[in-house]
């Protein structure tokens, strides 16, 4: 049973943070200019680097996959270590925040500078604060919250 809602919480969890990163990653980008394609070809690039933005489709589906494994795993290490420290179960809400800064500059500060993804000015001001934004309530709140619910004694 344990493992069941384990699962569930993982799964539910992932696919909300990244539905509701990958919704708001396209409206800000959109608000910009960006359609959502060259969204999910800027995911793949962390992969592929340049090349991304030449493969169509199939690289924008690479990018919204790459970005769910993404979401998965940032879920799975929340879920894990809140096995040993229940405080991020029994005060979700502000670990859930807390969880999504931390995100954000492991993003920032490990993952892209390892990937192969171009970024211009990684550290302008408003970028940022719009990244911590989206990270506290749309990936690190909802994974806390999903994981709480599913880790509650009924």
């Amino acid at each position: 049973m344990k493992k069941s809602k384990g699962f569930r919480a993982i799964l539910l969890g992932g696919l909300i943070a990244g539905v509701l990163d990958l919704t708001a990653a396209c409206v800000n980008s959109g608000l910009n200019g960006v359609s959502p394609v060259r969204v999910f070809q800027a995911i793949a690039s962390g992969l592929l680097g340049a090349e991304s933005y030449k493969g169509g489709a199939w690289t924008a589906v690479l990018g919204v996959f790459l970005h769910f494994i993404i979401a998965f795993g940032a879920t799975v290490v929340y879920f894990v270590v809140s096995r040993k420290f229940r405080f991020l179960i029994n005060q979700a809400i502000i670990s859930g925040v807390i969880y999504g800064i931390a995100v954000f500059w492991f993003m920032q500060l490990v993952v892209l500078p390892l990937s192969a993804f171009q970024r211009k000015n990684p550290f302008e001001i408003k970028s940022i604060v719009i990244g911590l934004i989206i990270h506290m309530l749309f990936v690190g709140l909802p994974i806390a919250l999903v994981v709480r619910h599913f880790s509650k004694d009924r």
